[in-house]
């Protein structure tokens, strides 16, 4: 079953859980908890706010070498969407890809995924740990902060009181 029939089942358009593919195209499932839909919502407040020349994707689809990886939060500039309009999953990643941390997360997985993004074209990889603090890292090396949008925040505070 490749990505697009997995998106087109009816089977699975309830389920509370996030799809990935592995390198043998079998489903892999993770749940996600209220608190990661939180980080995930103003992660992408903070993209429309700031940035002018793109748009933030949730759950965003790219075909990598283990399979179709489903970041929690990318940024594609509209020079992205020019070359790859509507394609599902994308073939190449948007320039910034965001992981957010689950407890069922190891490091070994998300830097993986940092990893394997980078290798389809993300210029930047941003994992949020699970108190919120952002680690921002280009293919070479962590950076202090973003070299794509600029003010980005270094932390995101979810205590709405």
């Amino acid at each position: 079953m490749n990505w697009q029939e997995i998106c087109n089942n009816p089977a699975f358009n309830d389920l509370p859980f996030k799809f990935e593919t592995n390198e043998w195209g079998k489903i892999e499932m993770c749940p996600a908890s209220n608190e990661h839909s939180l980080y995930q919502m103003l992660i992408i407040e903070w993209l429309i706010r700031l940035t002018q020349t793109g748009k933030p994707l949730p759950e965003c689809s790219i075909q990598t070498s283990k399979g179709v990886k489903v970041a929690d939060v990318a940024w594609a500039s509209f020079d992205f969407f020019k070359r790859n309009k509507r394609s599902n999953p994308y073939l190449e990643s948007p320039e910034v890809v965001i992981e957010i941390v689950s407890p069922s997360n190891t490091r070994a997985e998300m830097d993986l995924k940092k990893q394997l993004y980078f290798e389809k074209g993300a210029q930047e990889f941003w994992l949020c740990d699970k108190d919120g603090a952002i680690l921002f890292f280009n293919p070479q090396q962590q950076l202090a902060k973003s070299g794509i949008i600029l003010d980005f925040p270094p932390q995101i505070a979810i205590d709405f009181a």
